[in-house]
């Protein structure tokens, strides 16, 4: 890529050096999808598609053998399936939060990752909706988690955080994908006119709903795009509230607190901002698109990512404050053995990867250094996995009845579901990058100085409000 195409946009000065036009924008994203598919994305797909085949065969051997192979015991019911469920719906709160609320605060820098931010929380609800109907044991009446009348006449128990878990994520999840679909409508338009085949041009046709950029058209568009932004912005903090309460409505030592709801919600940005932070920076070495997602969008991700582990930290610490200030020994016991009991292994990476690893975004150095934030992102990662570990098994493996103590080990098939569920997020988010256009050109491109009106007026080249 030659050095006039390498605009850098800074959204705090809006100012774009370079070349950058809407025709260069529409043509470096369309060419994506346009051009033939590298070796690289075969082999990438290859072996994304192999751990997504290994979900499945564990999937398969667990309905036949039952939730036995698992490491489950007397104590610990809960194991890396509900692990999972939390950790994936935990990563899909950063598309979400990205679109929908940085929208409605008029943040232009959200233009050049929102859209494949957007599809990684579908990928991560879809991924994290498997788990709930596998952990059940008996898969064959699953659908008692429906809220349908079963063969008996009963309704499900609506009093169940359970149930709610079905409610919040099965509407976060269809408001998603509106909000994803109705942002791409514009874009798929632009990849029908420009297709060279019939079958992409019959495709894109249909899916872009007659799309020709007309005023009437924009105006409709910009309004429904705004009630679903409007729509999407309570579930970002409703969601997570409500997969805490499976835990915070318990009398499980560790698990019965208020502080879940928010403690929660601050986790899952987190998480989900490090994994876009490392989809984005893979994205933009291969595709070369480092003067659209610029090191200014990346460094806002990491200050994102710093305030949001200090709020994670701030919760830790407010959760061995209150389990002593209760004066509730169970409480107190359950926190000091998080941390200095057989699981202290786990806390402490936690605390390592969560706490102490997104302090180096203070450095403004560190914050604009590729590596660096690279490594932190996949390390904010580990480290949140092992937080839903550690409040999950901890509490369990340790409850009221000192008789039935027990030590959770996890065996193959627990490591194979989790593996499979990347293999299945990896497998989805590399299709939608090869066939759909990853960045929303339509935004990029109203983000541009060229977009204003008063572009080049009073002497001011470039200059926009």
């Amino acid at each position: 890529m030659n050095k006039e195409t390498e605009a850098v946009y800074d959204y705090q000065v809006p100012l774009i050096t370079g070349n950058q036009t809407f025709s260069s924008i529409t043509d470096r994203i369309s060419s994506i999808t346009e051009s033939k598919t590298t070796k690289e994305w075969l082999l990438l797909f290859g072996l994304a598609s192999s751990l997504m085949l290994l979900l499945f065969g564990s999937i398969g051997y667990l309905v036949w053998e039952g939730t036995g192979i698992w490491g489950l015991n007397n104590p610990v019911g809960w194991g890396w399936a509900i692990v999972n469920f939390v950790f994936w719906v935990g990563i899909g709160h950063a598309g979400t939060l990205i679109s929908a609320v940085l929208f409605l605060f008029r943040q232009k820098w959200r233009t050049s990752i929102n859209r494949f931010a957007e599809a990684m929380t579908l990928f991560a609800v879809i991924c994290a909706l498997v788990f709930p109907g596998i952990h059940v044991g008996r898969i064959w009446v699953v659908y008692y988690f429906f809220p349908i009348p079963n063969q008996m006449d009963m309704w499900p128990n609506f009093r169940s955080p359970l149930l709610w878990d079905f409610f919040a994520v099965g509407t976060y999840f269809t408001v998603s994908l509106l909000f994803w679909y109705t942002g791409l409508i514009p874009d798929l338009a632009t990849l029908r006119d420009r297709a060279k085949t019939k079958i992409r041009k019959v495709l894109f046709g249909i899916f872009s709903l007659g799309w020709r950029g007309g005023n009437k058209q924009w105006k409709h568009y910009e309004l429904a795009y705004l009630l679903l932004a409007g729509l999407s912005t309570p579930l970002v903090l409703s969601v997570h509230s409500v997969v805490s309460t499976d835990f915070a409505t318990s009398v499980i030592p560790g698990w019965h607190t208020t502080i879940f709801p928010p403690y929660f919600v601050a986790g899952a940005i987190f998480s989900g901002f490090a994994m876009v932070m490392t989809l984005a920076l893979i994205a933009r070495r291969v595709y070369h698109l480092e003067h659209i997602i610029t090191m200014t969008h990346l460094e806002n991700m990491n200050k994102i990512i710093m305030v949001t582990g200090m709020m994670v930290g701030y919760s830790y610490s407010m959760e061995f404050f209150i389990a002593w200030y209760s004066g509730n020994p169970y409480e107190a016991y359950a926190f000091i053995n998080r941390a200095f009991g057989e699981y202290a292994w786990a806390y402490w990476i936690m605390i390592s990867c969560n706490v102490i690893i997104p302090q180096i975004f203070w450095s403004r150095r560190l914050r604009r250094s590729i590596p660096v934030m690279f490594i932190a992102s996949i390390t904010v990662n580990i480290g949140m996995w092992f937080e839903r570990f550690v409040i999950i098994v901890t509490s369990l493996s340790r409850d009221f009845l000192p008789s039935s103590w027990d030590y959770y080990s996890p065996t193959f098939w627990d490591v194979s579901l989790l593996i499979g569920s990347f293999g299945l997020f990896f497998t989805l988010f590399l299709l939608f990058i090869r066939h759909l256009p990853m960045v929303a050109m339509s935004e990029v491109k109203g983000v541009l100085p060229q977009a204003n009106p008063h572009h080049g007026h009073n002497g001011h080249e470039g200059e926009s409000k």
